[in-house]
C-alpha cells in the first residue's frame, strides 16, 4: 500500500491534483458536515455573540432590551450613545444602519470611514481609514486576513478578502508624506476596524497595508479550492488551520482534525491555537478551557502582551490610541449573560468505573443523578423521566397520555422503591404535552413535557434537592464512540422488577440503520449500547435519561429511553429519542431562558 501511494504522487508531480490527492490522504474534511452550510452564524457549531440568540440552528437579532444591563457606553456612527456595547450592536444586527465609532459617550459629530487606495480595481488598495478627525493608512504590521476580512466585510464585498499581502505603490503624480500608521487587532467577526482597536504607530510608506477584496470575477474555481459558504473560493490548504480564511468561518466548521496552529475543538471545529486556555469557551464542548495548568496566560503575562501592543518599544511614550478594542467587552457581556445551574453531579465517581456489569448496571447512591424521576400511574411505576429545570419533567410520548395526566405522581429523589429513602417528594401533575407529529407505529419523535402543578400562593414548583439536567442544543456536543450513562428503576433482564435506581455505562453507537434496517431514523433518533449487551435500559426504564458530560463534567440529556429489541441483546442496542433534535421545541413550551446556559 506504501509503495501505491509512494508511485501516485511520483506519477503527479507537477500537476495540479497533486495537492488534493496529498490533501484527501490527510482526511481533514468531514463530506457530510460540509453539506450542511455551517456559518458564524450556525449555533449548532458556535456560541452566537451576546446581542444573537440562537434559534432553529441559527444565530437571530436579539431585541435590544433582551441585551443584560450592563452601563458601559458606547458611541455610535449616527451620534447616539447607547447604553452597552451589545445593545448598539443589536441595533446594527435589526438595521445595519448603526455601528460601532468608539467607547464613551458621544460628545460630538463622529464619523468613521474606510476606503481603498491607488488598486487599480475599486476592491483593492492600500487601507485608508478616517476616525473623527484622524485620516491615517492601516499599519502592515499585525496585518492578516483577519484584519482584511473586516476591511472588505465593511465594504460591501460579502466574501471578505483574497489577499491581504499584495503590495500598493503610491503613483508619481501624488505626493503623500507617511508618518505615522494606524494598527488594528481584530478577533474576525467584527463589522468594522473601529471595534478592533486602531493605535496610532510611527510608519513609513512600506509599512502600509493593502488587501484585494472579494469579487465573483477574482474566483479561479479548481481541484484545489475549498468552496466557502459565501461563494469565495479558498487553497485546500488553508482549510481546517483555526484562521477563518472564508470569512464566514466556513473552512474551520467541518474538521476532523487541525493542522499547525489550529485547536481541534471535539465538535469538529478549527479555532486558533492562542484560543486554547484564554479563560474563554470557544468549542461548544469546552474542551478548549480543560487542564490549562501551565497553558494559560497568566495576569502578568497579559499585562505584558497588551503592553507590547500599547507601547512601539520599551521606555518610549504610550502610542495614541484611537479606538478602544471591544472584544474584552464582547467577553465581559457573555459573563452577564442569564446563567442556570444544571448538570452538576453531588457525586461524580460514576465517571471513573469501567468494569462490565449487569444489565441493572450499579446500585446509584444519592447524588449520582439528581435529574432522576419515576412517573407512577396509581400502584404501578409506570415509565421514568428526566427533570430540566422549572416545573419541567422530560419523558417518552409512549409513557403518557394527556387525557389522564391527573392520575399521574411524579416521585423526584427515588433510590429504593421497597425502604424508602430520605429526601423523596412526590409531585402531582398539571398537564402533558406530547410531540404532535409522535408515531405510535415507528416511534419518531418519541418525546414529551409534563409540566408539574405549582404549590398553592408560589409562582414556581419545589423539587429541592432535585438537580436539572441540561438540554442539549446541538447535535454535535457528543459524537458516537462517548460514554454516557442511563439510569432507571427498571425491570432487569428476565421478569423480574429491580426496584432500586440503577445505572449503567453505554457507548454512543454511530450508523445504527444496520441494527434496525427500515426502523431506525437517524435525525430523530440515537443508539447506545456496549459491545456485549452487558448494559442496556429495559422495561419500566422508558422515558428515563441517557445523559453525557462534557469535558467539564457538566451532564446533558442527550437521549430519552424509547424502544429496542428485548433488552441487553449486543445484537440490539437501545434505541433513545435525541434530545438535540427537539431543543427549539422544548424551549418553545418551558422558555429557552430556563433550558439554555448559552446561545439565550
Amino acid at each position: 500500500m506504501k509503495l501505491i501511494h509512494c508511485l501516485l504522487l511520483l506519477l503527479c508531480v507537477g500537476l495540479s491534483f497533486c495537492k488534493t490527492l496529498s490533501l484527501i490522504q490527510q482526511d481533514l474534511l468531514d463530506e457530510k458536515c460540509l453539506k450542511e452550510k455551517y456559518t458564524h452564524q450556525s449555533c449548532e457549531k458556535v456560541f452566537c455573540q451576546p446581542w444573537e440568540r440562537c434559534v432553529e440552528g441559527s444565530c437571530i437579532c436579539k431585541l435590544p432590551y433582551q441585551c443584560p444591563k450592563a452601563v458601559m457606553s458606547v458611541c455610535s456612527t449616527t451620534g447616539k450613545t447607547y447604553n452597552n456595547y451589545c445593545q448598539l450592536k443589536s441595533h446594527e444586527c435589526l438595521s445595519q444602519k448603526t455601528k460601532f465609532l468608539t467607547n464613551g459617550t458621544c460628545h460630538s459629530q463622529g464619523q468613521f470611514d474606510l476606503s481603498l487606495k491607488f488598486g487599480d480595481t475599486e476592491s483593492e488598495g492600500l487601507v485608508e481609514v478616517q476616525l473623527g478627525n484622524t485620516t491615517a493608512f492601516i499599519c502592515k504590521k499585525n496585518w492578516s486576513i483577519t484584519e482584511a476580512n473586516v476591511a472588505c466585510l465593511y465594504r460591501g464585498f460579502k466574501g471578505g478578502a483574497v489577499d491581504y499581502k499584495k503590495t500598493f505603490n503610491f503613483p508619481d503624480d501624488v505626493d503623500v508624506k507617511i508618518t505615522d500608521c494606524l494598527e488594528a487587532n481584530c478577533r474576525g467577526l467584527e463589522t468594522t476596524l473601529a471595534e478592533c482597536g486602531l493605535t496610532k504607530r510611527k510608519a513609513n510608506s512600506k509599512d502600509l497595508a493593502g488587501v484585494v477584496c472579494h469579487a465573483q470575477e477574482t474566483d479561479l474555481l479548481n481541484d484545489g479550492s475549498f468552496p466557502c459558504v459565501n461563494g469565495k473560493y479558498i487553497p485546500l490548504e488553508q482549510t481546517c488551520d483555526g484562521i477563518n480564511d472564508c470569512g464566514d468561518q466556513s473552512d474551520e466548521l467541518c474538521c476532523k482534525g487541525c493542522r499547525s496552529g489550529g485547536f481541534h475543538c471535539k465538535s469538529g471545529v478549527c479555532i486558533p491555537k492562542e484560543y486554547q486556555c484564554n479563560g474563554e469557551m470557544d468549542c461548544i464542548k469546552g474542551d478548549d478551557e480543560v487542564n490549562c495548568e501551565g497553558l494559560g496566560h497568566s495576569e502578568v503575562q497579559d499585562s505584558e502582551v497588551q503592553g507590547t501592543r500599547n507601547f512601539e518599544h520599551a521606555g518610549q511614550e504610550q502610542a495614541e490610541i484611537l479606538s478602544a478594542n471591544m472584544d474584552e467587552d464582547r467577553k465581559l457581556l457573555k459573563s452577564l449573560l442569564p446563567q442556570i445551574s444544571c448538570g452538576v453531579r453531588n457525586n461524580t465517581h460514576v465517571t471513573h468505573v469501567r468494569r462490565k456489569r449487569i444489565v441493572g448496571g450499579q446500585i446509584a447512591t444519592e447524588g449520582d443523578f439528581p435529574w432522576q424521576v419515576t412517573i407512577k400511574e396509581g400502584e404501578k411505576i409506570h415509565c421514568g423521566g428526566v427533570y430540566i429545570g422549572g416545573c419541567w419533567i422530560l419523558t417518552a410520548a409512549h409513557c403518557v397520555r394527556k387525557n389522564v395526566a391527573h392520575r399521574y405522581l411524579v416521585w423526584t429523589g427515588v433510590l429504593d422503591w421497597i425502604r424508602f429513602n430520605p429526601g423523596i417528594a412526590v409531585q402531582r401533575v398539571n398537564r402533558v404535552i406530547i410531540h404532535e407529529n409522535y408515531s405510535g407505529s415507528t416511534y419518531q419523535n418519541d418525546i414529551a413535557l409534563i409540566e408539574l402543578q405549582k404549590h398553592p400562593n408560589k409562582a414556581t414548583c419545589e423539587l429541592a434537592p432535585t438537580t436539572p439536567a441540561c438540554v442539549s442544543w446541538s447535535q454535535y456536543l457528543f459524537n458516537p464512540g462517548d460514554k454516557c450513562f442511563v439510569s432507571g428503576l427498571g425491570r432487569n433482564k428476565g421478569p423480574r422488577n429491580l426496584f432500586r435506581l440503577r445505572w449503567g455505562e453505554v457507548k454512543l453507537i454511530g450508523n445504527c440503520s444496520k441494527y434496525y434496517s427500515n426502523r431506525f431514523f437517524e435525525k430523530e433518533m440515537i443508539c447506545a449500547g456496549t459491545d456485549d449487551g452487558s448494559i442496556d435500559a429495559c422495561k419500566g426504564d422508558s422515558g428515563g435519561p441517557l445523559v453525557c458530560m462534557n469535558s467539564n463534567n457538566v451532564s446533558y440529556v442527550w437521549g430519552i429511553v424509547s424502544w429496542g429489541e428485548n433488552c441487553g441483546n449486543p445484537e440490539f442496542p437501545g434505541v433513545y429519542t435525541k434530545v438535540s433534535n427537539y431543543f427549539d421545541w422544548i424551549s418553545f413550551h418551558v422558555g429557552r431562558r430556563l433550558i439554555s446556559q448559552y446561545n439565550v
